[in-house]
């Protein structure tokens, strides 16, 4: 019964690593995903006008007049 008990133990222990190393790559991505939006930023482009050029902008299609 004690080896059960230990195998558990170790099962839970591999899983809590493997959930911690999971976590650990995600931050990392959404801190590289941050840095190239602070580096676009810095680049003179705002991110929320991007695409967006100046004068009359063309009607959708679908909306009726």
């Amino acid at each position: 019964m004690a080896s059960y008990t230990s195998a558990a133990k170790r099962q839970k222990e591999i899983a809590r690593k493997q959930r911690a190393k999971e976590k650990a790559e995600k931050k990392q991505q959404r801190q590289q995903e941050n840095l190239q939006r602070r580096a676009a930023a810095a680049a003179g482009e705002d991110p929320d006008l991007a695409g967006i050029t100046l004068g009359p902008q063309p009607r959708p299609e679908d909306e009726e007049i």
